[in-house]
């Protein structure tokens, strides 16, 4: 059993759609395994994905990115996918609306009738970081939200600045 203290995804990867868990906050400390299960859910040709938010404490703007980053990957792709968020509570749904990312994933609004405790495997634990791969990551991020809506380059203009910085420094 997985311990939810600590947050976590849970996922079951062999559902179609692929079932996502969140457990407690979703944020830059545990972007990067998303990320990269999400990458592989899409190399494995995988193209539907259900987010739960029932139990999402909070979510930062780096995690806000990695999902606009993975549904814009996924509309490269040949055929269509989608990239559901579900069960979405009041202020979740409100930043994912302010950052415009309601325009390029899918909300639903409670017709969504998935067993999510099917979902119960943790993404494997992510590699640690360097400094400057973390900044990458977190730089990367910050640009989907921008290439999501070009509304956000003013709200996140002095992280980005920052965050390019400190990647060339690297």
């Amino acid at each position: 059993m997985p311990d939810i203290t600590k947050p976590s995804f849970l996922v079951d990867a062999y559902s179609d759609p692929v079932l996502i868990r969140i457990e407690g906050r979703a944020s830059f400390q545990n972007s990067s395994g998303l990320k990269d299960f999400i990458t592989e859910m899409i190399r494995q040709g995988k193209r539907r994905l259900v987010i739960d938010f029932q139990n999402c404490t909070s979510m930062d703007s780096t995690f806000l990115g990695v999902l606009a980053g993975s549904a814009i990957e996924m509309r490269k792709q040949q055929t269509a996918g989608s990239l559901v968020l579900a069960r979405m509570g009041p202020r979740n749904l409100e930043l994912v609306r302010n950052l415009g990312l309601h325009r390029l994933l899918t909300i639903d609004a409670g017709e969504v009738q998935h067993n999510f405790d099917a979902a119960n495997k943790p993404i494997a634990p992510q590699s640690s970081l360097s400094e400057i791969e973390h900044a990458r990551l977190v730089l990367q991020a910050h640009e989907n939200l921008v290439a999501a809506d070009e509304g956000n380059q003013t709200k996140f203009q002095d992280v980005l600045t920052f965050l390019r910085s400190r990647v060339e420094q690297g």
